[in-house]
């Protein structure tokens, strides 16, 4: 039978054992991993399980890293996620929050998008640190996501989105993330997007503010290949803010209607 042993398809005999594989191939493994799940008892193992073994405290080498860090994934998951490319138009609260989320799911290559600098008050909500302040998004966001994901492949652009340049600026995004602030901006971006690439997903956001429901947040298919996130009404004004929890949620909606549509799954649906 054929086991996948961190990364690599294995020939074992029928029979073997989780344990007794450990015993072979990785002896100082502390933890092992069956199918995506921890397992602390020895089982027999079956054609085709997916298993990894870890030992605490020991940072994985170059050829080792998908392997262990895509440990806890649902078997098949990884090796889609890392021929995807994605892009984020903005990130702020929504989108370095959804760039975090994707690379830790093993996204292979993201396209970021934003103009501005990090500022205080961005702190929050937004994946930034204090030592950042003051620093372009784009690069401050790529080096947090290289301290999670080294391999993962970056194309940064610090610039303004207009109607003229979003089509080029996500040429390659298979999907696009929409994580920008303004409704006219939002509005933009949409009518760029849908106009040079009718048949490509967006994942746009849409209702987060305030101290309401988390439960109020849903993803919705709008129309054709249009998602919206959001609960459609609380948006940021005077007397309600934008905050971490809310907009974090949303954030995690919207990465998972990517990591949806990459697998071939409907986000909208249950």
């Amino acid at each position: 039978m054929r086991v996948r042993i961190n990364e690599t398809w294995t020939h074992l005999d029928e029979g073997a054992t989780l344990f007794g594989v450990r015993a072979l191939f990785h002896p100082a493994a502390d933890i092992a991993i069956r199918n995506g799940a921890v397992v602390d008892h020895d089982a027999v193992l079956a054609d085709g399980d997916t298993i990894a073994f870890i030992q605490r405290g020991r940072i994985p080498n170059k050829d080792e890293f998908d392997a262990l860090v895509s440990a806890r994934h649902t078997p098949g998951v990884f090796e889609k996620m890392k021929s995807a490319t994605v892009g984020i138009a903005g990130l702020g609260g929504l989108g370095s929050a959804v760039a975090v989320a994707l690379s830790r799911v093993g996204v292979g290559r993201l396209i970021l998008c934003d103009h501005d600098v990090v500022e205080p008050s961005n702190l929050n909500r937004q994946h930034y640190f204090i030592d950042q302040i003051g620093m372009k998004k784009t690069d401050a966001l790529a080096a947090t996501l290289r301290r999670i994901h080294p391999e993962l492949i970056f194309e940064l652009h610090d610039t303004m989105l207009e109607p003229e340049n979003v089509a080029t600026v996500f040429e390659d995004a298979e999907i696009l993330v929409e994580a920008l602030d303004r409704a006219q901006s939002k509005a933009m971006l949409l009518s760029a997007w849908l106009a040079n690439y009718p048949d490509r997903p967006v994942v746009c956001g849409s209702g987060m503010a305030g101290s309401f429901s988390a439960n109020a947040i849903q993803t919705k298919r709008q129309m054709g290949h249009v998602y919206v996130v959001g609960d459609g009404e609380a948006e940021a004004k005077e007397g309600q803010g934008l905050m971490a929890p809310r907009v974090g949620v949303a954030a995690h909606h919207q990465a998972t209607a990517v990591m949806r549509l990459i697998l071939g799954l409907d986000p909208a649906e249950n």
